[in-house]
């Protein structure tokens, strides 16, 4: 299903075929955690500013509405009115995120929900079962996502329960898949490496989940607390090992600098709150670098937040307009700012993957880190 079509260096261009279209890569998935991008934006939205893939959680879509609900409804396409592919995170971070509200044991974890306290158990087995209730192209294994720095001994454990943990997604989702009315027929799994900070833990976790010949394969436990240049070693030492022949997928990462670097190394899939979170508090996205449009210089400031961008926000509204709707609190403003972020990351990876097509990724690449 995975095809690469050029290469730079370690960039890769490539072409994945799903059911539901061909992800051109590399790819920024726009994070649609709860089926909608937090700042009021529709699936509609999404086709406006050039997203190829939605990304949506497994743990948040249980809680609520219930993946069983979702399911009745036709899936998790139909639920949220997107046609194209959909990547559904396992609510393996929550493990990380929730520290306070879990415990975890080789059956699984046991949580305290967020939303009202009641307790859930997920095993690896229902995370799949429930992402195939929710009907994505892509489902994501279970795992865990362990805490930076956090002891050797701790991390090894982990990264056994984690592979161990991954066979029983395969297993499941097989059975799954031959289900008579299985939501999406051949939804695949992609495979997530694990190991801290530790390089030679996540050599030896990578060369054991690559042997398994999975569709995909992320790394994970990354931007949680280690350096930048941590997490590039890493991504250069595991991708050493990654199959050729496969997608590779770096999780919750991260700022235009943190994506062009990474795909120097080799990565093809990204996904990140970072445009839609930074957007909904005004620091927008352009090719000079980030801005505050909260800042008083843009009160009377009658230029779009970027001239030559073409994206909606930009042919039709000032910064001091934009800036306007923050100060008096008007969701539009939210709505506008996130606009045009997705629009700025989604029209990085077309550059990027042009660049890659024409041989002049190294330009760009230097381009992005002067900002």
């Amino acid at each position: 299903m995975f095809k690469l079509t050029a290469k730079q260096g370690r960039a890769r261009r490539g072409e994945y075929a799903t059911s539901r279209g061909t992800i051109h890569t590399p790819v920024f998935m726009n994070v649609a955690t709860q089926a909608a991008i937090k700042g009021a934006l529709s699936s509609a939205d999404l086709a406006t500013v050039g997203c190829q893939v939605a990304l949506s959680n497994t743990y948040h879509l249980h809680i609520r509405p219930g993946d069983v609900l979702v399911r009745s409804l036709g899936g998790l396409h139909r639920f949220m009115a997107w046609d194209g592919p959909i990547l559904t995170d396992s609510g393996g971070f929550q493990i990380f995120s929730l520290a306070g509200l879990r415990k975890i044991s080789e059956d699984g974890v046991a949580f305290r929900s967020h939303v009202d306290g009641r307790k859930i158990f997920m095993s690896p087995e229902d995370s799949i079962r429930i992402q195939s209730n929710l009907g994505s192209d892509i489902a994501m294994a279970f795992d865990e996502c362990v805490e930076i720095p956090s002891p050797r001994s701790y991390v090894e454990q982990s990264c056994h329960r984690t592979y161990h943990w991954l066979v029983r997604c395969r297993d499941e989702l097989d059975r799954q898949n031959n289900s008579p009315d299985v939501v999406t027929p051949g939804q695949v799994l992609f495979g997530i490496n694990q190991g801290g900070v530790f390089e030679d833990i996540r050599v030896t976790h990578m060369k054991r989940i690559a042997e398994l010949c999975l569709p995909g394969y992320a790394i994970g436990g990354l931007a949680v607390g280690e350096t930048t240049q941590q997490m590039y070693d890493i991504i250069e030492t595991v991708g050493e090992h990654m199959p050729e022949d496969r997608p590779r997928y770096l999780m919750g990462v991260g700022t235009p600098q943190n994506i062009v670097e990474s795909v120097a190394r080799g990565i093809d899939f990204f996904d990140c709150v970072m445009p839609a979170r930074n957007g909904r508090h005004g620091r927008l996205f352009t090719w000079g670098g980030s801005i505050n449009i909260n800042n008083e210089r843009y009160k009377n400031d009658a230029h779009p937040i970027e001239n030559n961008c073409d994206c909606p926000v930009c042919r039709d509204y000032s910064r001091a307009y934009i800036r306007h709707l923050f100060k008096a609190g008007e969701m539009l403003a939210m709505r506008l700012a996130v606009l045009h972020n997705l629009h700025f990351y989604n029209t990085l990876m077309a550059k990027i993957r042009t660049s890659i097509d024409n041989g002049t990724f190294e330009t760009l690449r230097r381009q992005v880190n002067d900002f």
